[in-house]
């Protein structure tokens, strides 16, 4: 169990480095293209849909590492009136419900960037293809399962607070 919960960090940590580097991205983009299109006249083509797929990236990449960290937003005041063992079952529960849901976004997402790969769908400006970006949003979803099973794995091992 040790090794899948290091596992399982080591890779979400690793995603959020990607997450981080394309904020970085983002922001140097939008800054260059203001900035040659202020003093230049010149802007660079295709900002929009770049600084659209960098978003993704960020935002999707971003996921695991801060659900395994718990720095998203709890509404816990009701769960918190229960003992150990309700809390427990609420937090299984809502894990349970949770790698239900990022399973079915993944497997569709992995459906549609088929889709997107059979039709060559790319974008207007760069024609860059949408597909690795599905692909990419899929494992991400995955790997926030692999994050909600090793949250299941702490709270029947007494190590989830």
């Amino acid at each position: 169990m040790g090794a899948i919960l290091w596992i399982t960090e080591k890779l979400s940590r690793w995603m959020s480095v990607i997450a981080g580097a394309s904020l970085t991205a983002i922001m140097l983009l939008t800054v260059c293209d203001v900035f040659l299109r202020y003093f230049f006249d010149r802007p660079i083509i295709g900002t929009f849909e770049m600084v659209g797929f960098g978003g993704a990236i960020a935002i999707g990449f971003s996921i695991p590492i801060t659900s395994w960290m718990r720095g998203h937003i709890f509404v816990d005041f009701f769960v918190q009136k229960f003992n150990k063992v309700g809390q427990g079952v609420v937090n299984v529960i809502t894990r349970l419900g949770g790698i239900g849901l990022f399973y079915l976004i993944g497997y569709n997402l992995l459906k549609y960037g088929h889709d997107l790969y059979v039709s060559g769908e790319v974008s207007l400006t760069r024609q860059i293809p949408f597909y690795p970006i599905a692909y990419g949003m899929a494992i991400c979803c995955f790997i926030q399962c692999l994050v909600l099973i090793c949250d299941l794995f702490k709270i029947f091992g007494g190590q989830y607070e």
